[in-house]
């Protein structure tokens, strides 16, 4: 069966309980990261640019799963047609399963004819008042329509992660009056593995016209990243396919980051040592959780210059790949740094354990009072 439909590892919340414990975990989740992207700025492992870009997207992926928890709130409260269950993949990323960014995305183009058709918010409150105080009964289709309310009202307000989020470009400067320098971002919530992934590319740019004016690049540069954003794609071939594509754009450097998989006690399969660490940190509701956090790098090591045509030449990036142990090949980039952030109980169980397979994860530790620690 294809892994985008539903399968085993796809399960439905059929509780409002679970719903709004699932959807509160990754509110806490949210704000934590912007925090790790603060941490690494501070060691100089992401530039102030980064961490702008990088908070941006992590901001819209809070807002996005906003949305889908007042979508869901009345999970198991309502009846028939009117009841709704998220979806999500509980083993292989703990994240809702990207059918659920797609429908919302849909939803987002309905959104003010949705609206229209809804009383207003303070019209809604006001029939629950009486349905409370002069009937004596729970309002539970008025909170319903609350709720549908709310949902629409964050479509319409926009800024959510999509399913593709198109590429845009941050000028950084330039290197002379011929060669500007962009930060292309861009990001997809790839279907294969249900997960969000944020794109960075740094480019040097020495066409005549500045990049995001080009009306002829910039659309075929956008069209050409999105077709090329896979998680089964190698980083390599990402950046040699553009670099030769555009005669005068220059791919310096690329980096995917991967937002995910989540773990948690309560709601994933996971295997192995992170299974055990969860279950012996017993931890409390909120706390029973980790996420990891993968950055991809590749950079380009030197510049060659071919022939283009009978009297022109181009420059190529030649990438340079891991040395370690031929892995580079293999892992089509210079560098892969996984880290895990997580409470401090889970990290105390981690710690006692020691398990192999975690030594090289870089751990990033949330305190109960919201504070960051890092740790190799």
């Amino acid at each position: 069966m294809p892994k985008n439909n539903l399968s085993a590892d796809h399960v439905e919340l059929k509780t409002i309980e679970n719903v709004r414990r699932y959807f509160a975990k990754f509110d806490r989740i949210t704000t934590h990261l912007a925090r790790v992207a603060g941490a690494m700025e501070v060691e100089r492992n992401l530039s102030k640019a980064d961490v702008a870009v990088l908070g941006r997207y992590i901001l819209v992926i809070s807002r996005s799963f906003r949305a889908l928890g007042n979508k869901y709130h009345m999970t198991g409260r309502v009846g028939g047609a009117l009841n709704r269950e998220l979806v999500f993949d509980n083993h292989e990323s703990g994240f809702p399963v990207a059918q659920e960014l797609m429908t919302m995305a849909n939803d987002a183009h309905q959104a003010e004819r949705h609206l229209r058709g809804l009383p207003s918010a303070d019209d809604l409150k006001d029939q629950m008042i009486r349905k409370i105080v002069g009937d004596l009964e729970i309002p539970t289709k008025l909170q319903y329509a609350m709720s549908q309310r709310k949902y629409y009202e964050e479509l319409q307000r926009g800024e959510l992660f999509w399913p593709q989020n198109d590429p845009e470009a941050l000028w950084q400067g330039n290197d002379g009056a011929d060669r500007k320098r962009y930060l292309l971002h861009w990001a997809v919530y790839d279907s294969q593995v249900n997960l969000p992934v944020i794109y960075l590319m740094d480019v040097e740019d020495t066409g005549r016209t500045s990049l995001p004016k080009d009306e002829r690049r910039w659309p075929e540069a956008q069209a050409h990243l999105m077709a090329q954003s896979l998680v089964g794609l190698k980083l390599l071939t990402i950046a040699k396919g553009f670099d030769e594509d555009f005669d005068d754009l220059h791919p310096k450097r690329l980096r995917r980051f991967h937002v995910g998989p989540m773990y948690s006690s309560a709601f994933t399969r996971q295997t192995g040592p992170l299974r055990e660490v969860l279950e012996e940190a017993d931890g409390t509701i909120g706390e029973d959780w980790a996420l990891a956090w993968t950055m991809e790098e590749l950079e380009s090591e030197r510049v060659e210059t071919e022939k283009s045509g009978w009297f022109s030449t181009v420059e190529r990036e030649v990438f340079a790949l891991d040395p370690f142990s031929g892995r580079g090949v293999d892992t089509g980039a210079t560098r892969t740094e996984r880290a895990i952030i997580l409470p401090e109980k889970p990290y105390q169980v981690l710690e006692e354990k020691n398990p192999r397979g975690f030594h090289s994860v870089r751990k990033f530790v949330v305190s109960p009072h919201g504070r960051v620690l890092s740790y190799r």
